[in-house]
């Protein structure tokens, strides 16, 4: 029987596991498939604390673990493909084993969701981008494409403004999907060209970075090439919360409901990170929000007696 098992090991999930390993409670991370979370496709990581030079995304989850193990995890690969977050003890079971537990954090995380492009997933960290305030700021005086019509996209369009000499909208409709408030925004701005009836069919790069994007016109059906330094995906994002259906409440867009605190409403089951935070969607709230679950988890236990 272990104390705490926690499930992902993005920042959320392995601060848990470093506050709860300080505490004495030895955790077990399942780490996942995509062991590290969505920092591991991001290069320069220049808006945490504590790296003034910046750091590879890669480089700082290999950190965030290697400080986790100093303090006694124990690291399980691979993802939960079931749990039984009911009675005692409470359960995790991978491929290869089914650990039982006190308690769970649930620190899963988030995926942007992505487009399918030829070149997109050769170039993620490389020119293509799902996060404008994670890297709008290395775009500074490029051409920039954000691919969407939604709220999501007019936010992300509008903050690259700020660093980008033109940002270039691309929607495949004639009219937005985002609130009145966000269009008219992004309408009014003349760094935004909003490009109509438009999708984008490749990402083109010189092998080490984007270079232009390929689009189309759904009506005339031309296709021309865009110059641009930076292409940010902006279609949402989907909450990696698929092995909790019908076991944990949730909102319409599948992101966890926490309760108060990181505690669910279940005894012993809390959460962390973006998986249920669709607002901030960065990686120090996200490390944050595991300290909370860790701490939370802590004295639930000191109040359940060992």
């Amino acid at each position: 029987m272990k104390d705490v098992v926690i499930l992902g090991s993005g920042p959320a999930g392995l601060t848990a596991a470093i506050y709860c390993a300080r505490a004495n409670l030895a955790p077990v991370v399942v780490e996942g498939l995509n062991a590290g979370g969505q920092l591991m496709n991001t290069t320069d990581v220049e808006n945490y604390p504590g790296f003034p030079e910046g750091i590879m995304g890669p480089d700082m989850m290999e950190k965030f673990k290697e400080q986790a193990a100093r303090f006694g995890t124990t690291f399980v690969s691979g993802d939960a493909i079931r749990v039984q977050l009911t009675g005692k003890p409470l359960t995790v079971s991978t491929d290869e084993e089914t650990i039982e537990a006190r308690a769970v954090i649930i620190a899963t995380g988030a995926s942007p969701l992505e487009l399918g492009l030829p070149g997109e997933k050769e170039y993620a960290g490389r020119g293509v981008s799902y996060c404008a305030t994670c890297d709008g700021f290395f775009f500074k005086q490029q051409e920039i494409v954000v691919v969407g019509g939604g709220d999501t996209a007019m936010e992300e369009a509008l903050f690259l403004t700020r660093y980008g000499k033109r940002v270039s909208v691309i929607h495949r409709r004639d009219e937005l999907r985002a609130s009145k408030i966000m269009a008219d925004r992004a309408k009014a701005n003349d760094k935004i060209e909003l490009v109509w009836n438009t999708i984008v069919e490749e990402v083109v790069g010189d092998g080490t970075k984007v270079r232009s994007i390929r689009v189309k016109n759904v009506e005339t059906g031309e296709t021309t090439e865009r110059p641009c330094g930076g292409f940010f995906v902006a279609i949402g994002h989907r909450p990696n919360t698929e092995l909790f259906n019908d076991l944990l409440p949730m909102d319409e867009q599948g992101y966890l409901k926490p309760g108060k605190g990181s505690f669910s409403e279940l005894e012993g089951v809390f959460m962390a990170g973006d998986v249920h935070d669709h607002h901030y969607r960065q990686a120090v709230t996200a490390a944050g929000a595991g300290c909370m679950a860790a701490i939370d988890c802590e004295r639930w236990l000191e109040q359940q007696g060992s």
